[in-house]
């Protein structure tokens, strides 16, 4: 029997996430793509009919089903029915641990997936740097958000071990809201709080967590800081590496990672435009974009210091961990060969 996957939330993860399992549901061999939300908006009909069409299956709380159908929705579960019907669940709003607690701890033997957001939801995830963790068969885990897939891709491709990384820091140019939210955005530059004195903000401690996964311990520190744009984080790096490693062959261990694609570009606008005119969905999935331009290497006394700037592609990254995660629940180890008819969209170069 084929299994199926119920989405939570059709927000800037949850959207596109339900269109491209929808897509691929036939190619994946994957039961109905079933998605769930919470209140129904008139402003909001042509999204949620755009879903329905591409072949993914509403549901929504059984006391709204009536305002639901009122806006023209096929509605076809309620969310207590839905998530029964549902072999992986992935949560795709801030809610991710009100919803475990009230909700999913009631349904063993399903696989629950929340957002970067939900710390401690489950064991911490993200495809192609610690997928030993999933060998453990958890039933609940968090993919890590956009700007810890890019600091971990950044670290893994320097040195996949870790044992020659000295120590780390990142600074976390966020963009203020996403260019699909109304809310949030800010007049001017404004900066973050180091609230942990090992790892400034959680960024690094969330990407020490995920190594943590593979007993890899990372000494590394972030700092953060939201720019009025709606474009793109950027995140500049700086590292200490032991060893003599030359600017040429830094780029070609970037090159070497799949999940990383190489820009000659400066702007955000610019690589934000790329991914909107040749990406899926709009969406770059690589889990990080490295600006040539910007890398440094100075070699010390057996070391070499490592300077750059790389821009994180937002959900792509997340979106993709998501997808891993759920056919994992799906089929288990063989997850690994069904993700390979997502390489297609991974760029090398931007």
């Amino acid at each position: 029997m084929k299994k199926n996957i119920l989405i939570v939330g059709t927000g800037t993860i949850g959207e596109p996430l339900i269109g491209l399992l929808a897509d691929f549901r036939r190619k994946l061999n994957i039961g109905h793509v079933i998605f769930h939300k919470r209140t129904p908006l008139l402003d909001e009909v042509a999204k949620v009919n755009s879903l329905i069409k591409r072949g993914a299956r509403l549901a929504v709380n059984e006391d709204l089903i009536p305002a639901f159908k009122d806006l023209g929705h096929d509605v076809k579960y309620d969310f207590q029915t839905a998530l029964k019907a549902a072999h992986v669940v992935i949560d795709c709003t801030p809610a991710g641990n009100e919803h475990k607690k009230k909700h999913y701890v009631k349904y063993p033997g399903k696989i629950f997936i929340a957002q970067g957001s939900e710390k401690d939801f489950g064991v911490p995830y993200a495809y192609g740097i610690n997928d030993e963790v999933l060998d453990k068969k958890p039933s609940f885990i968090q993919v890590v958000s956009c700007n810890t897939h890019n600091i971990a891709s950044i670290i893994n491709s320097i040195d996949p071990s870790i044992g020659s990384i000295e120590r780390g820091d990142f600074v976390c140019i966020r963009r203020a809201n996403d260019i699909s939210q109304e809310g949030g955005f800010i007049p001017s530059p404004q900066v973050g709080v180091h609230n942990s004195e090992k790892f400034g903000t959680h960024h690094a401690k969330d990407a020490y967590d995920l190594f943590r996964t593979k007993n890899k311990f990372v000494n590394i520190f972030s700092s953060a800081l939201k720019v009025n744009s709606q474009y793109m984080h950027i995140i500049r790096f700086n590292l200490v590496a032991y060893g003599h490693i030359s600017k040429e062959n830094l780029i070609n261990r970037f090159r070497e990672n799949k999940f990383v694609a190489l820009t000659h570009k400066e702007a955000t606008n610019r690589v934000f435009s790329f991914g909107r005119d040749h990406g899926y969905y709009g969406r770059i999935f690589n889990q990080t974009v490295v600006s040539i331009p910007t890398l440094m290497t100075d070699n010390l006394s057996g070391k070499t210091k490592i300077s750059g700037f790389c821009f994180t592609p937002q959900d792509g990254n997340s979106l993709l961990s998501s997808v891993a995660a759920a056919l994992y629940g799906i089929y288990e180890e063989e997850y690994l060969s069904k993700m390979k008819l997502f390489d297609d969209f991974l760029f090398s170069e931007i």
